[in-house]
């Protein structure tokens, strides 16, 4: 039986809303539509009034694979989506500033992919999860990647073939370098001696820069690196990066922009590979602090490497379970965090205790975000501006860089 509703607004992960709460993927505020209910949710059935926003999707996968399930939506109207999703997370969290309009970071693309590979009716096949189920879409390429990652689904069905060809569940995290494509392979656990040599060999056929096995290298050919804005960055195997490296570069800036010349010794604490503490330490000595001892390695490689830059000190450390406290922190004339999705709160209460003029928090999650950030309004600093950054089109993702600075300098 199908019934027709209006959508009032778009929903955290990119679906309509109508009236009663009732969840309708791929519709859009102001529009009219025809649906089949399924409990809280509805399929789309027709679209009697689309809204002005909508767009033809350029994917031949919409609406099959579950990611990118805002490409119907124009760009203007998804960044300023977007831009809503932070706004609302500070309202929630009690914090009366407005987000800055959101900047597109989307660059060429996406620089990395964890793709699937699955036996399916006898064929192995690698690609994405449909929405909310466990079922494989077959990809031939991801559009949505950048063109260094045309072959990726390719590669990973040929690497899959020493491990059972999708018979084990796979799951291949592709990264585009500068030395060209870096795979880590995950969920097979560990292989023979017979089998870990047949990946090598088909490492090498297929021109990889790096094969690596649940982080552990199995072959380099060079040190990889991908560019950085101060030099280059050396990401370990299975290590974290920026999603694209125009999202990468507009955090830089945005927190460089920040820091200004009274700057002269920073910290960087989840210091991932070192992109913001390389950018730092051409005005100011950086102190890195990250609790992943191969990210280290390679933000200490890039500073070997670069020339021209002022102290960079690092540290090994669990910054959730051993934050640095207020005696360490006054140290330091400004203090950048950047935490995955989890967001900061020890560390958060220990900034707000401190003494420090300038803090700048990089977040993923809008939620964690505004949680931290009033710890900080609450220990007396001040929220002077919150950018959103998208490099993740089509999708529900945003990061975002709030300035907090107390209204008098300690010193």
């Amino acid at each position: 039986m199908t019934e027709t509703v209006d959508i009032e607004r778009l929903g955290a992960k990119g679906d309509g809303i109508a009236a009663d709460g009732t969840i309708v993927p791929y519709t859009l505020p102001g529009e009219r539509v025809a649906i089949r209910r399924e409990g809280q949710r509805a399929e789309l059935v027709g679209i009697e009034r689309p809204a002005p926003e909508r767009v033809e999707p350029f994917c031949p996968y919409f609406m099959r694979c579950g990611g990118c399930r805002t490409q119907h939506l124009a760009r203007p109207a998804e960044l300023a989506w977007k831009r809503g999703i932070v706004a609302g997370a500070l309202a929630q969290a009690g914090l009366p500033v407005a987000p800055e309009p959101a900047l597109d970071a989307h660059g060429d693309g996406r620089r990395r992919i964890t793709l699937h590979v699955r036996l399916v009716e006898g064929r192995t096949e690698a690609g994405l999860m449909a929405a909310r189920s466990h079922a494989l879409v077959p990809l031939d390429r991801c559009p949505i990647t950048a063109p260094a990652l045309r072959d990726a689904p390719a590669v990973a069905r040929a690497l899959s073939v020493p491990l059972g060809g999708g018979r084990k569940p796979l799951d291949v995290a592709v990264t585009a370098t500068d030395q060209g494509l870096d795979v880590d392979l995950r969920g097979h656990g560990p292989v023979s001696a017979g089998v870990g040599a047949a990946l090598v060999r088909l490492a090498g056929e297929l021109g990889l820069a790096r094969l690596s096995l649940h982080g552990e290298r199995m072959m380099e050919a060079e040190p990889v690196s991908v560019p950085a804005t101060s030099g280059k960055l050396y990401p370990a195997p299975g290590g974290f990066l920026q999603a694209t490296g125009a999202g990468q570069a507009t955090l830089t800036d945005l927190v460089v922009g920040a820091l200004g010349p009274k700057t002269k010794k920073a910290a960087d604490l989840f210091s991932g590979c070192g992109p913001l503490a390389l950018a730092i330490a051409r005005s100011a000595a950086v102190h890195a602090v990250e609790g992943e001892a191969s990210a280290l390695a390679g933000l200490e490689r890039s500073a070997r490497a670069a020339t021209g830059l002022k102290r960079i000190t690092t540290e090994r450390r669990d910054l959730f379970r051993r934050p640095l406290l207020p005696l360490e922190l006054n140290a330091y004339d400004a203090v950048i965090f950047d935490p995955p999705r989890a967001g900061a709160e020890a560390q958060a209460r220990q900034l707000a205790a401190s003494k420090v003029p300038l803090v700048v928090g990089v977040a993923c999650d809008a939620g964690t975000f505004g949680r931290d950030a009033a710890l900080l309004t609450a220990g007396g600093y001040t929220l002077e501006r919150v950018v959103p950054v998208d490099q993740f089109r089509h999708a529900g993702h945003i990061e975002m860089v709030g300035v907090f600075r107390r209204g008098t300098s300690r010193r």
